[in-house]
């Protein structure tokens, strides 16, 4: 029977049992991780919430970093986060699992042993996936699937390396695990949404086929099986690609703007429009939202009036479409395109923000200002920067988008720059924190969207 030990947080310098030995290996190890999130914040104290030896040794932790919490003008950010972890242990690592080292545990029961990250490991990959396939429990954690989805054993997985903010294994090429590092309390929209477009038989989105969540502390999603597509590119590539060799992207612009539209209609659908969106309240939220990055990026300030001026016309705007369900983080790497089709992925949205939020409808327009955003990214990857070609891009998915969706988002322009603003806005902060030498990317929107009135 797996075996599930809880604490209550405490310092991990006095856990006892078996865990006695890691919180000083995982204190030093988890600010070094991609998708850690406090990394401008020093981690006060490391607290165990619950553990359980999912098979033989591996473990699987939820674990919450402390951080200094750190008043802003935006209010105050949540003194720390949960982290689900994978943890293996072994007298001795092979050197394939080198780069999956954590330590070695020097004091109590699990002196000696190496401590590493188990998803990089292929047998405890393989015994997650029998996990799935064969519905359970393991102590808080329940795996569940989808009763006429068939997943064969025995594929081969393989652990992506593409940057990201959370953990992704391929089975084979037919399926993809992705495990949310970042826990929240609550049903994550990454399964929460797919699975009811499913049920709508939007082809759009991959369905899911089996998932797997915890009830300790709180119930909350822990990661999801979909299919892969091993033919598709993602957006992101392919526009570069066609950027680097001198070739229009205006038709597939297109067809990516027509898909989307066909997504909002089918989420729509799926979860009942909340009627017409409160741009007041909004708008309120994104000065808030500028407040809060000011303050932490310094070189925002001078650009705050004008971005105001933003969030002032929207307060003020016509309604515009009614408030839904969203993607809410889009982007060309959140897209797939296989053979002649689109399909859309990840509807998470933004890990940054409080699950209840993500999943609270929003004006379809958010998604549309942050596909336009991605061109400008692209624009931006080669020197001289292309802004001609991102013009074409942007006006060939609007166009795309109000071909299927019956209006044009391009005729809501207070509400298109208020959230093109808040979504440049939040990649400012995104990017001084993750990754400063792309900072000058969204600094560009800034500059323009302050003074743009046309």
């Amino acid at each position: 029977m797996p075996k599930t030990i809880t604490a209550r947080p405490r310092t991990a310098t006095v856990l006892d049992g078996p865990l006695d030995s890691l919180g000083g290996l995982l204190r030093e190890w988890l600010p070094r991780q991609r998708w850690f999130a406090g990394k401008d914040r020093p981690v006060t104290e490391l607290s165990v919430l619950s553990v359980t030896e999912l098979f033989p040794g591996c473990l699987h932790l939820l674990v919450h970093a402390s951080h200094v919490p750190v008043p802003t003008p935006g209010g105050t950010p949540p003194p720390g986060d949960c982290y689900q972890l994978l943890l293996g242990l072994r007298p001795h690592l092979a050197p394939r699992l080198e780069r999956a080292f954590i330590g070695r545990a020097v004091d109590g029961p699990l002196a000696g042993l190496a401590v590493y990250d188990a998803l990089h490991d292929p047998r405890s990959a393989h015994l997650l996936l029998e996990r799935l396939r064969h519905p359970g429990t393991a102590g808080p954690l329940r795996f569940e699937a989808d009763p006429a989805a068939r997943v064969p054993g025995g594929l081969p997985p393989r652990l992506l390396d593409a940057e990201q903010s959370n953990s992704s294994i391929v089975y084979g090429d037919a399926y993809i695990l992705k495990l949310f590092r970042r826990i929240q309390p609550g049903v994550n929209p990454d399964l929460e949404v797919p699975a009811a477009l499913a049920a709508l038989g939007c082809a759009r989105v991959p369905a899911p086929v089996a998932w797997f969540t915890t009830a300790d502390p709180r119930p909350a999603t822990l990661g999801v099986l979909q299919p892969f597509l091993p033919d598709a590119t993602d957006g992101w590539s392919l526009a570069l690609g066609a950027l680097a060799a001198g070739d229009d992207f205006t038709a597939e612009a297109r067809a990516l703007g027509r898909a989307m539209a066909e997504v909002h209609l089918a989420l729509a659908e799926a979860f009942p429009p909340a009627g017409p969106g409160e741009n007041g309240r909004t708008a309120e939220a994104m000065r808030a939202r500028l407040d809060a990055a000011a303050h932490a990026v310094p070189g925002l300030l001078p650009f705050v009036p004008g971005l105001r001026a933003a969030f002032a016309a929207l307060a003020t705007c016509d309604t515009g479409p009614p408030a839904q369900r969203v993607h809410g983080d889009l982007h060309l790497g959140q897209v797939l395109r296989a053979g002649r089709d689109w399909f859309v992925i990840d509807f998470e949205g933004e890990p940054s923000r409080p699950l209840a939020e993500r999943r609270t409808p929003q004006s379809p327009v958010r998604d549309v200002a942050g596909m336009l955003r991605s061109f400008d990214y692209v624009a931006r990857q080669r020197r001289p920067w292309r802004p001609e070609w991102a013009r074409r891009c942007r006006e060939a998915f609007c166009a795309g988008y109000a071909a299927r969706a019956g209006w044009d988002p391009r005729k809501k322009h207070a509400l298109l720059r208020a959230h093109e603003t808040d979504r440049a806005v939040y990649e400012v902060l995104y990017e001084a924190r993750h990754r400063p030498d792309w900072l000058p990317v969204p600094m560009a929107a800034i500059k323009r969207l302050a003074v743009w009135g046309g």
